[in-house]
């Protein structure tokens, strides 16, 4: 059985940092999580250092059974957590010991329960169909018989605030009958998200002033409040805390984990994860979502690649003097990094900075950043956008600043056509003309577009001279087709990811025709690559 104790925090069992990501988020659209899956998000989440893992619903899901057996038999070893099963009370009419799903719970092995029970008159006497005591009486059995086993209960009184203001007198004898039965904490569930949070909050110090009983919060976003509807909870006396990662869930999703620990870390000085573990809340998150087959988003706060970027003038010269007069925290607290983005908005200080990030001092060279600005001014004014390309941001200050930049090759031309063969495949061939290794190279490629038939092409060239080159995969590919202004054509705008396995970068292309973009998009990705060959 995995371990009883929650995460070893200075807090230690006073405050309970609870992750259901693996019942809760997977209710996400477009999320279906494997066996194998949930075994790697928990893994992270104990490296992270939350108290408390639910592992989903065993004898409900015959993925979660699987995944509390295969816990069980020792494929899931956690340093941190304790791994949480989920389920509901007994069934009207039966006894716990005699319920299926009660018994899948303690056969799951997990040494702590989660039970849902119904905490709103209306959908006790609705959807339950039984009266408040029959309700009471399968929580209070329920309760008693997992902790006679040896289990430890914590109860989800579903749909609490709602049910509260509408019948108050039922909701609390649902508490009371779980916490007199040995229920550790009882947690108060925004199950429709539709609390805002001061009078959340006024209801959390309320239940807790009545009862002092331990009291846990879970908020939907339903509201665009769970994050701040589950602190101010915390605020009002909660000491037990249910997010997901990045806030996954079914319809507006959950309380963002990253979100909420960041706060509780930052804001209210609770240290709810192990020494170090604020620091890897980026890379869990970022890591989190890649399981889950979803892009991070960058504007997520803490651990978003934009939480931290910069992009007016103004606050990149603040900034220069001292970073933390526009950053609300250091962001190296989180694991995560300042930027500041060069756009037609730049002034000295943001190009100075950013140059000073890309490894190009322009400090002290008051001609050269001037030449900068007014070309990046230039070039954002014709489509082009360096916010999302350092790679081909810091060539373009490499030249501006004399920093010699050696192209790996020269090109002569290139053409690409398209053929539609009788079947209805409809295939590109490109030839492409360089000069590398101070030979002529001409090489001819097909592929299932003409940007892909052309990097073929210049792969196939390129190889045989740049011992570097194969390492290079083209990881993302995005179009933006730009309208000019009133009497002018519309220009293309082409951003290219690149990895060699070690790190990534974006380079950008602009042009009337989408091929010469992509191919202006290419070639920075090769050169920028070659000034870090040494």
């Amino acid at each position: 059985m995995n371990r009883k104790e929650p995460a070893d925090t200075p807090l230690g069992d006073a405050f309970h940092l609870y992750d259901t990501t693996l019942r809760d988020g997977a209710q996400r659209e477009g999320i279906s999580y494997s066996v194998q899956d949930k075994l790697a998000v928990a893994r992270l989440l104990d490296e992270l250092g939350v108290g408390f893992i639910e592992g989903g619903w065993p004898g409900a899901l015959p993925k979660d059974t699987e995944f509390f057996a295969r816990a069980a038999k020792g494929e899931l070893k956690l340093k941190h957590a304790a791994l949480v099963a989920f389920g509901a009370t007994r069934k009207a009419g039966t006894t716990a010991d005699a319920d299926p799903q009660v018994r899948a719970l303690l056969d799951s092995e997990a040494p702590v329960v989660t039970l849902v029970a119904k905490s709103d008159l209306r959908h006790i006497e609705r959807a339950l169909r039984v009266d408040v005591d029959e309700a009471c009486a399968m929580v209070r059995d329920t309760v008693e018989f997992l902790t006679k086993e040896g289990r430890r209960v914590f109860l989800d009184a579903e749909h609490f605030f709602d049910g509260y203001a509408f019948s108050p007198e039922t909701s609390l004898k649902v508490l009371d009958a779980a916490a007199h039965a040995g229920a550790d904490v009882l947690v108060l569930c925004d199950t429709n998200g539709g609390q805002l949070p001061l009078g959340l909050a006024e209801t959390v110090a309320s239940i807790k002033e009545k009862t002092g009983f331990r009291l846990g919060i879970h908020c939907q976003d339903d509201t665009s409040c769970a994050v701040a509807n589950s602190v101010a909870a915390v605020q009002a006396g909660a000491t037990h805390v249910q997010c997901t990662a990045n806030g996954y869930g079914e319809r507006a999703g959950n309380a963002d984990l990253f979100a909420v620990t960041g706060n509780l870390v930052t804001k209210l000085g609770l240290d709810v994860l192990p020494t170090g573990g604020a620091a890897e809340l980026t890379r869990v998150s970022h890591a989190l979502a890649e399981i889950a087959n979803l892009a991070p988003y960058t504007h997520q706060a803490y651990v978003g690649a934009s939480a931290f970027a910069h992009k007016a003038g103004l606050h990149a010269s603040a900034i220069k003097v001292d970073p933390l007069l526009y950053n609300h925290i250091d962001p190296s607290s989180v694991g995560n990094d300042m930027r500041v983005l060069v756009t037609e908005m730049a002034g000295r200080a943001s190009l100075e900075l950013k140059g000073r990030e890309l490894g190009v001092d322009l400090a002290g060279r008051p001609e050269a950043l001037t030449s900068a600005i007014t070309k990046v001014k230039r070039l954002e004014a014709e489509g082009w956008s360096f916010e999302a390309a350092d790679a081909s941001l810091e060539l373009l200050l490499r030249q501006e600043a004399d920093v010699p930049v050696e192209a790996p090759f020269q090109l002569e031309s290139y053409r690409v056509v398209l053929d539609h063969r009788p079947d209805g495949e409809v295939v590109a061939e490109a030839t492409v003309k360089v000069h590398v290794g101070g030979q002529r190279v001409i090489a001819t490629a097909e592929g299932i577009g003409p940007v892909h038939a052309l990097d073929a092409a210049l792969r196939k060239a390129l190889s045989p001279h740049l011992s570097w080159l194969d390492s290079v995969e083209l990881a993302d590919y995005k179009v933006r087709i730009l309208q000019g202004h009133p009497g002018t054509d519309a220009v293309t705008r082409v951003l290219v990811e690149s990895t060699d396995g070690e790190r990534e970068w974006i380079t950008v292309g602009v042009h009337g025709n989408i091929v010469e973009a992509s191919w202006l998009a290419l070639c920075d990705a090769l050169v920028h690559k070659s000034t870090t060959v040494a």
